[in-house]
């Protein structure tokens, strides 16, 4: 097929060199611009954008679709689908019926539960069992079209944000190729409207950690905010994160040290965490064990 390919982020690349694997001519790659990064604030090309460079494809990225001479250009491609995976920018309705087939969404939930910009993170948050992708075919509403096909997927219970992206995001490239081949034979089924709940973006605020709150809640936060933006506790004064966690049948007082074997264990407001990989700010991340060599914190120390 003559496809478009719209996506920004790591998460779309695998996704983007499977469609390019299964022979498909890709006609265009839309993508975020680049936009300043690092110590230099250097303009820096987005994932998507380098993978796409690097494969020889055309690349666009226009700050919106307003300008009429942008939608022009966009339904001058002719293209039979537009795969839209982690773009980042709302689609008009001219550019969603451009493409002979529509655009099809790969959405990192089991929809309609999670619609909106952070499935992954409130999926983790929420302790839920289970996640998986949807193929969307879009239309105006956020998350709400019918959906093609689905792929379920369990979440682990040391499943970090990091490590459940990495997996969706194989399981979403393996998605799309099978909807595509299979696409005269898909019925597209109607979200249902009960269940529905919205990921909102992830806020900064959200990341200090209470340890009066049950371990479960506290280990569910450690994980869902790994790697960014980093849950967070203070240790005299000193800001550090929490990336790596789970659930230890120790207890004491909320904030306290209780154990710094094979991992440094926190006591909640009921039961523990035992937390594995942390980091010091400005430090890189490191391993428990390597990580108090450097900052001693015993047992029976307080973190705020």
């Amino acid at each position: 097929m003559r496809l478009v390919f719209m996506g920004t982020p790591d998460f779309s690349v695998p996704i983007l060199d499977a469609l390019v694997d299964a022979g498909h001519e890709i006609v265009c790659v839309y993508c975020q611009p680049p936009r300043p990064a690092g110590r230099g604030k250097k303009d820096r090309p987005t994932p998507v954008h380098k993978r796409a460079v690097e494969l020889g494809l055309m690349v666009r990225h226009p700050l919106n679709f307003k300008d009429e001479a942008e939608k022009q250009e966009f339904c001058d491609l002719s293209a039979d689908l537009a795969v839209v995976v982690a773009y980042g920018l709302i689609l008009p309705q001219v550019i969603l019926d451009a493409p002979q087939m529509g655009c099809w969404n790969i959405h990192a939930s089991l929809l309609p539960r999670w619609r909106g910009a952070a499935p992954i993170h409130r999926a983790i948050m929420a302790g839920d069992a289970q996640t998986g992708i949807c193929i969307m075919q879009m239309e105006a509403g956020l998350d709400t079209g019918p959906v093609l096909l689905r792929g379920e997927m369990a979440i682990d219970p040391t499943d970090t944000t990091a490590s459940l992206h990495d997996k969706l995001s194989v399981q979403g490239a393996d998605l799309i190729v099978e909807a595509i081949e299979r696409h005269a034979e898909l019925s597209p089924i109607l979200q249902s409207q009960d269940g529905v709940t919205y990921a909102k973006k992830v806020e900064k605020a959200e990341a200090r950690v209470d340890w009066s709150a049950p371990a479960e809640i506290v280990d569910r936060q450690i994980r869902a905010l790994s790697p960014f933006p980093g849950a967070w506790c203070e240790y005299l004064g000193e800001r550090i994160k929490l990336l790596t966690s789970s659930l230890s049948e120790k207890s004491g007082p909320a904030g306290q040290v209780c154990g710094v074997e094979d991992g440094l264990t926190i006591a909640c407001g009921q039961g523990a965490v035992r937390v594995r990989k942390l980091q010091r700010a400005g430090k890189s991340v490191q391993d428990a064990n390597t990580f108090l060599r450097g900052l001693n914190i015993p047992i029976g120390a307080q973190l705020d």
